[in-house]
């Protein structure tokens, strides 16, 4: 045996070509066995339905393709049982099933990848992992909806102080913001499902980037991996990655979305707040400081979305430069993905696992209503009710609310009738029962208002739309 033979790598699909290979530590560099290991159970189908569909158009004959379907199956179960180890000094994980194809069936093992490229290999085993990993995510988005849905409806009534510019703005209830937050969660869900309907292609059969002069069957393969349709164009089927895209973006609104109900989370949780009580399991302590009881799991999930935003970022710059076929640079593509699906399932389950278990504190988030001049814009609109237009009407409130602070009252109900009749003639009586928090509350009956029934309302839209759409 020549020297360079000796040096070149068992089970390297190229090894024909190049008399030797990289040193070690390069070899390393550029495999991917490490990443792409867990697409062992989608490779694996993946070429059983690609055998299948050999045997059958007469490119190999039939009883191999049952030899191969037999010990693909075989190999499968192996792996499950954990009889059989992926070898991670593999290439990938397309080298080490082919690999141990050919050491068990010989000549039959290698005639597996006829009329097939790792280029698209790697692409279909790609989309069948998504489909499976994907589906897994949406239900864990579904799961977390219905928690927060079945805990607005507990809290349709109770009362609390809704924010902008985190300064208390008007009363809504606990209800219609975790409503809310879910609204926020079916968008979410919504753009996993159709990126799923999207990606519903299957690239085998597209080769390299121009196909196969064999007679392959791509319908045939498409149906037997569950796909809707082979993919239109070979060299697109190869360099698109799209749907890695759309569910990284995907993944980092939903961890967005996530991050923004921690930070309302730590809010209330805070001394200053006191809006909610975190169930100890679902806390941390300080080394230091005896009295602490953090929200950390909050924390961490907000400081989590920075993964996936930067997931995003790393794989739109992957793909800015690459001519549009197959480029090694796409090796890169599913550690960003993987990582991206990963912390969303994880961090469902973790801010599910923490609503779940809180305790609200109703009283003091009612009693944060009075004081602040939350009732403003309803004094505003109780003129307006009366024919005066708004601009005169939100002048004469906030004159009102300005009397106020000055005499230091923190209520509009504070001031005597006679007061507010210096600012508007208009002003009767029944102001003062039409500007408590419930009241104004209750006024706002719009659909997507907070007013009870109506969030009521939108919680039923919201399970409508899961069941509709699972």
């Amino acid at each position: 045996m020549a020297e360079n033979d000796k040096k070149q790598a068992p089970g390297v699909l190229w090894a024909g070509r190049l008399a030797e290979k990289p040193e070690a530590e390069a070899f390393v560099f550029q495999a991917s066995i490490a990443v792409d290991s867990r697409l062992a159970r989608d490779d694996i189908r993946g070429s059983r339905a690609h055998a299948a569909m050999l045997g059958k158009q007469g490119v190999i004959p039939p009883e191999t393709a049952v030899k191969l379907d037999a010990e693909l199956e075989r190999i499968a179960g192996e792996l499950e049982s954990g009889t059989l180890t992926v070898d991670t000094n593999a290439e990938d994980i397309h080298s080490f099933i082919e690999g141990i194809l050919t050491e068990r069936l010989g000549d039959a093992g290698r005639v597996v990848h006829a009329g097939r490229s790792r280029n698209d290999q790697v692409a279909v085993d790609f989309r069948l992992y998504i489909k499976r990993a994907v589906p897994e995510l949406v239900a864990e988005l579904t799961k977390t909806i219905d928690a927060l849905l079945d805990a607005a409806e507990k809290h349709t009534g109770s009362l609390m102080p809704g924010y902008t510019h985190l300064q208390r703005a008007q009363p809504v209830t606990l209800g219609h913001h975790l409503v809310a937050w879910c609204a926020g969660l079916v968008r979410d869900r919504s753009r996993f499902t159709d990126a799923l309907n999207r990606l519903d292609e299957c690239p085998l059969g597209a080769g390299a980037l121009a196909g196969s002069s064999l007679p392959l069957d791509r319908e045939a393969t498409a149906k037997a991996l569950g796909f809707a349709r082979p993919t239109l164009n070979s060299m697109d089927s190869v360099a698109d990655r799209d749907f890695a895209l759309e569910l990284s973006s995907a993944s980092a609104i939903t961890m967005t979305h996530l991050s923004r109900f921690c930070e309302d989370v730590v809010l209330w949780a805070s001394e200053e707040f006191k809006f909610i009580d975190l169930a100890e399991s679902w806390s941390t302590g300080s080394s230091i400081m005896p009295q602490k009881k953090n929200p950390d799991f909050a924390e961490l999930i907000r400081g989590k979305s920075a993964r996936t935003t930067g997931n995003v970022v790393t794989l739109l710059t992957l793909l800015k430069g690459l001519p549009y076929a197959y480029d090694k640079d796409l090796q890169e593509d599913k550690e960003a993905l993987f990582d991206s699906i990963d912390t969303v399932r994880n961090c469902l389950r973790m801010f599910r696992g923490m609503m779940e278990s809180a305790r609200f504190n109703t009283e003091r988030m009612e009693a944060a209503c009075v004081g602040g001049f939350l009732e403003a814009t309803d004094a505003a609109e109780y003129l307006v009710r009366k024919g005066l237009p708004f601009r005169k009407a939100h002048e004469a409130a906030a004159l009102i609310v300005r009397d106020c602070v000055t005499a230091g009252l923190t209520r509009i109900a504070d001031r005597s009738l006679a007061e507010l009749k210096t600012r508007s003639a208009l002003f009767e009586a029944d102001l003062y029962d039409a500007i408590t928090p419930s009241a104004c509350v209750a006024a706002r009956k719009l659909p997507g208002g907070p007013a009870p029934e109506e969030v009521r309302r939108q919680i039923g839209v919201l399970r409508n739309t899961i069941a509709q759409y699972p």
